[in-house]
């Protein structure tokens, strides 16, 4: 037999794939339909290498992904019906309707988010890595990545110094073989991954991002390392997306059989004769399966057509604000330090905060008067 996981965990990561791709196809709809704003990244084709990876980790470790984020969220165990709602921009999507597609985030399960700056979220993973280190727990953090993500500054400065402090994080590139419409070949002069953290102390390791069983175990295995050595390693996922960049993403820069010829190894249904071949499930289990995410899918639909969005009143609710008028707080002064202690002898004379509204050149950062009083909002 086959190295499958437990017959009951075996179904669950096809049940789960199945869903990411059930939920993917019908985000795709429902933006055609402009219920969706802004762009929409989509992961049809990469379910093996986003479930595979998560269910290596434990529930107290940290995923930190990118703006192609749905599945993660799925995976992680946030309801489609918040996904779906966040992706309407309601109030009971997962970041409240205020993040939409890019800004996936479920801090009670530990997805600290979808990211909409390309290699913005490494840094962010070291930091969050930083934490569980100086915590004293075993808590590890799995960052994913886009291969045009490795090109960025924060690629080479974050895992120097995630090498460097000892860093508890695995870092795991997808390489879905474009970053935006240029192929690895024309935007990498490494086009194997897996080897660009030699150089700076962060060793490598390759999964094959369309099988589910061998990105679990490297994913595995990886976590395991790092959680016991307390340092960092890069994982490379060979994958590829069935579906343009975002979907206003023309594809000219790929043929259609060069797509077709990757379909023929999607994972989905790779696994799910895999499983009927080991007598996990049979046909009728299968198409079970595709029913429940199917019903699922049209339940978080609903759902979120049903959720409000949110109030005009809160347009200002959890931003920064620059005077009184709206709850926010502030700490960085921007005027020269000559000015600054000029202002602050006028205001110790004078017996304010130092914060008038006549202070020339100074932008009024002050903490505001309900944050004062102690009114944070926790």
């Amino acid at each position: 037999m086959t190295n499958l996981p437990e017959l009951d965990v075996a179904r669950e990561w096809l049940a789960t794939m199945t869903l990411i791709r059930r939920f993917e196809e019908r985000a795709g709809e429902m933006y055609a339909r402009a219920k969706v704003g802004g762009f929409l990244h989509l992961s049809i084709g990469e379910e093996a290498t986003i479930v595979g990876s998560a269910r290596a980790l434990r529930d107290e470790d940290y995923l930190i992904s990118t703006y192609r984020s749905h599945g993660h969220a799925l995976a992680r165990g946030t309801p489609p019906e918040n996904v779906m709602a966040e992706l309407f921009g309601r109030v009971d999507g997962c970041s409240g309707g205020r993040g939409g597609s890019m800004h996936m985030f479920d801090i009670a399960r530990r997805f600290m988010g979808g990211y909409g700056i390309v290699g913005g979220n490494l840094p962010i993973a070291a930091g969050i890595a930083l934490a569980s280190d100086l915590k004293g727990t075993e808590e590890i953090t799995l960052c994913q990545f886009g291969d045009g993500a490795s090109n960025q500054g924060t690629f080479g400065e974050t895992l120097n110094l995630a090498a460097l402090w000892k860093l508890p994080v695995v870092f795991m590139v997808t390489n879905n073989q474009f970053g935006m419409g240029t192929s690895l070949r024309r935007h990498s002069a490494v086009t194997d991954l897996q080897r660009k953290g030699e150089s700076l102390g962060v060793p490598g390791m390759r999964c094959d991002g369309m099988d589910i069983l061998d990105t679990h175990g490297v994913v595995s295995e990886a976590v395991r390392r790092v959680r016991e050595d307390r340092r960092p390693l890069l994982i490379e996922a060979i994958t590829y997306r069935f579906r343009g960049h975002s979907m206003a993403d023309p594809e000219q820069y790929r043929t259609k059989e060069e797509v077709a010829q990757w379909r023929t190894r999607d994972p989905i249904p790779a696994f799910g004769e895999l499983l009927k071949a080991e007598g996990v499930i049979d046909d009728d289990e299968e198409a079970r399966i595709d029913g429940e995410a199917v019903a699922r899918v049209d339940a978080a639909v609903a759902f979120a057509e049903a959720s409000p969005f949110p109030a005009p009143e809160s347009l200002y609710d959890d931003v920064y604000v620059l005077d009184d008028a709206v709850r926010g707080s502030y700490s960085v002064r921007t005027m020269r330090p000559e000015e600054a202690a000029d202002q602050d002898a006028r205001a110790q004379a004078s017996g304010s905060d130092g914060f008038g509204e006549d202070d020339a050149g100074e932008i009024p950062q002050q903490i505001t008067t309900a944050l004062q009083a102690g009114e944070d909002g926790s």
